[in-house]
């Protein structure tokens, strides 16, 4: 989680983190007090320390990219949610109310968080390297058929099952997804797709995001390869 100097002036970058929970919740910049009070009242329904915890670093991390892209100070970064069926707050999608030119997206997966911030929509999402997704009947429907079956091919279709799980899910956080059975970028051409194995912290990442660009993309570890 190496710092990025923020120049808004020169053009706002796409930053994405990605840690552990642990990592997250020892950062010297990022306590649980941040949070705002209704994302309080959520973790108090989580009765699971440890998902408590990913949930917790989840939303720290995504004040952390927000700092890295705007300059603010963590403590001053106000995420917020609203939910795009209900049209209430307090759930659904990420945003900022100070920032509505920035996308942003957070994910956390069994002592594993991410989180990204820039212009246009972005998403994220990560899972642990050796999750595995299913059912198949399930993934068929969520999934490109072809694509399915093409992991299938495979000797141990699990981890390209993952993969195109995790690069789903980016796709629909950012909101290039029109829904279920949808192609991956399901009718929109600036769809740009990162999709990476940290292997420090045993995760598959994906990223999504409308630039052409998505950098600089930040982790304590190498960049990841670019491309669909």
């Amino acid at each position: 989680m190496t710092p990025l100097p923020s120049a808004p002036e020169q053009g706002v970058p796409t930053v994405a983190l990605v840690a552990t929970t642990a990592e997250v919740l020892a950062h010297p910049e990022l306590d649980e007090r941040l949070l705002a009070p209704w994302e309080r009242r959520r973790l108090a329904g989580i009765r699971v320390p440890g998902r408590r915890d990913d949930v917790v670093a989840a939303r720290l991390l995504l004040r952390l990219c927000a700092s890295r892209v705007t300059g603010l100070p963590p403590d001053a970064v106000e995420p917020a949610q609203r939910c795009p069926g209900c049209g209430r707050d307090g759930h659904g999608r990420p945003y900022l109310p100070d920032h509505p030119e920035l996308g942003v997206s957070y994910s956390h997966a069994d002592g594993l968080a991410a989180a990204a911030v820039g212009p246009g929509p972005v998403g994220i999402d990560v899972e642990p390297l050796t999750r595995r997704p299913g059912p198949l009947a399930v993934l068929r429907r969520m999934l490109p058929e072809d694509e399915v079956d093409a992991a299938c091919a495979g000797p141990d279709p699990g981890p390209a099952l993952l993969r195109l799980w995790v690069r789903r899910e980016a796709l629909f956080k950012a909101g290039f997804e029109a829904g279920s059975g949808a192609g991956p970028d399901a009718g929109r051409d600036d769809a740009r797709l990162t999709a990476w194995t940290d292997h420090r912290r045993a995760a598959v990442v994906a990223l999504a995001g409308a630039d052409a660009v998505l950098a600089p993309l930040l982790s304590s570890g190498p960049a990841p390869p670019s491309g669909r």
